[in-house]
């Protein structure tokens, strides 16, 4: 059977959000790996009781990029990043090319709680079967360039 895997990530006036909505949806993250940036990952530790989670580095420092390498690799099926709309945030490059990246390898993204809500209850998130189609960048990696 193949886990789904979910990113969570938040900007700090998002986190307490993100924790409550995870911790009130803990029967179906149950099942899933999860991974996270710093502190959103060791707040959902500590409120979940769940030492499985991935913490990677905190987003400033770095575990935006993380994360947007593992959607990369394959190894994320599902980004989900409350991210603070009225704040502006000093690496917003890095959250920028972590939000490309899951557009170019065709990540499902929800930024908010409404949106994350329509990915948790979708059927596809238990469909062992289901993945996503990943692009085919052949031709683009095959172009002559001089």
């Amino acid at each position: 059977m193949a886990v789904k895997t979910v990113a969570l990530v938040a900007h700090d006036n998002k986190k307490k959000e993100l924790v409550d909505w995870v911790s009130e949806n803990n029967t179906r993250f149950a099942p899933l790996t999860l991974f996270a940036t710093g502190t959103t990952g060791r707040l959902l530790s500590e409120r979940l009781g769940r030492d499985d989670i991935q913490c990677l580095l905190s987003g400033p420092l770095g575990g935006d990029q993380q994360i947007g390498a593992k959607i990369a690799e394959g190894e994320i099926d599902l980004l989900v990043f409350f991210w603070d709309p009225l704040e502006p945030q000093p690496h917003d490059p890095d959250i920028k090319a972590l939000l490309r990246i899951a557009a170019l390898w065709n990540i499902p993204v929800a930024c908010n709680r409404a949106t994350a809500e329509f990915l948790l209850t979708s059927a596809y998130l238990t469909d062992d079967q289901h993945r996503p189609t990943k692009p085919d960048f052949a031709e683009y990696t095959g172009r002559k360039v001089s």
